[in-house]
């Protein structure tokens, strides 16, 4: 993937963030879509202390790209659990296979079982 549409990506992401942001959500997934901005934001965090190489930043990209997935749905009001198994994955790829600080590998993977346990409920507790 070139630099450009990477570029695209976290610019379109960010821009996705923002608006989840300054919008209340008071919706049905709304506690939810909070989840999944919080582990973009973790895994951005993650992804600033290394330099990540090209296998690495592929991981985040795929992490970041089925939360957006998993995350547009959910604004549809809409839970896709493939989407959020998906997304689930590729986070588990980062931590397990990623150089990160011992505090991103523990915020990421308590970050796991927050997903694991929307995954679970559906949504329901969040």
């Amino acid at each position: 993937m070139s630099a450009i549409s990477r570029r695209g990506f976290v610019i379109a992401t960010l821009i996705m963030l923002a608006a989840t942001l300054a919008y209340p959500q008071d919706g049905r997934y709304g506690n939810a879509r909070s989840l999944v901005a919080r582990v973009q934001n973790d895994l951005r965090r993650a992804e600033r202390f290394t330099p990540p190489n090209g296998k690495e930043k592929e991981r985040y990209f795929n992490a970041q790209h089925h939360l957006s997935q998993f995350d547009r749905e959910l604004e549809r009001g809409r839970f896709d659990k493939d989407k959020l198994d998906e997304a689930i994955d590729d986070v588990k790829n980062v931590v397990e296979n990623n150089t990160l600080s011992p505090r991103d590998r523990d915020v990421l993977a308590g970050d796991l079982r927050d997903l694991r346990e929307l995954r679970r409920t559906r949504g329901a507790s969040y």
